[in-house]
């Protein structure tokens, strides 16, 4: 988990491990927990170092769990495998924040043209998926994984017409636009819900595409997504 080794125009991808547990009933950082005796944040780490011609991969954490974190995941990685680790803030956003300005240098040399953001939290997302998000993105400017949703209600207790879907990670998204946009957020002071809030507020004519995920996408916020998430890892 050091230096990271560059190609011109490649993704790099940015891993937020900056949760706590207090949802999950854990006392220690929730992307710490075992799945399967690896750590979730370690399958994220796994999956995203596996994204074909990607690089570098970002990890970003609480201030002051550097060394929990590296120690706990670090065995589960491969010898070459290089993570760049950033201490994060206080909010998502301004973990974000502290990862794009550790690569906005290399955006500034052409090194990187497209940055994915994706929840540690969410260790069943497939490099497949990985891929995907970035190519539209490259292609079209941003790109959201989406999931249809069914069976919501609405304040009055009927059933909410029309298609519904629900926004997961990784998100990805051209590093220029990207980078401007969090730049504006700063100078602002806004704090997005995710990137691509950031994106649709100060880069409102970036296309942001949908693509195709699955429920399997999970994210462990709650006891029972853990035993949802090692479920589907049997099976």
């Amino acid at each position: 988990m050091g230096g990271a080794r560059m190609k011109a125009g490649r993704a790099a991808i940015v891993v937020l491990g900056a949760g706590a547990g207090r949802r999950v009933g854990a006392e220690i950082n929730k992307v710490l927990l075992p799945l399967g005796g690896v750590p979730v944040l370690a399958r994220s780490l796994r999956t995203a170092l596996a994204v074909p011609d990607a690089g570098p991969v970002v990890l970003v954490v609480r201030p002051g769990e550097e060394t929990e974190v590296t120690e706990a995941v670090a065995p589960h990685l491969a010898e070459d495998d290089e993570v760049l680790v950033v201490a994060g803030g206080e909010t998502r956003h301004d973990s974000e924040q502290a990862a794009l300005a550790v690569l906005a240098p290399m955006v500034e040399r052409g090194e990187v043209d497209v940055i994915a953001i994706h929840d540690g939290a969410r260790p069943l997302a497939s490099a497949v998926l990985f891929d995907e998000v970035i190519a539209a993105a490259r292609e079209r400017g941003g790109a959201i994984p989406v999931v249809p949703v069914a069976g919501l209600l609405t304040r009055d207790g009927g059933r909410a017409e029309g298609a519904l879907g629900a926004v997961q990670t990784p998100q990805a998204f051209r590093a220029g636009p990207l980078l401007e946009a969090y730049s504006l957020a700063a100078r602002d002071d806004f704090d997005g819900t995710d990137t691509a809030a950031c994106l649709e507020r100060y880069s409102p004519g970036l296309e942001i595409a949908a693509v195709p995920s699955t429920a399997t996408n999970l994210k462990v916020t709650w006891p029972e997504d853990l035993e949802i998430a090692a479920a589907l890892l049997d099976g």
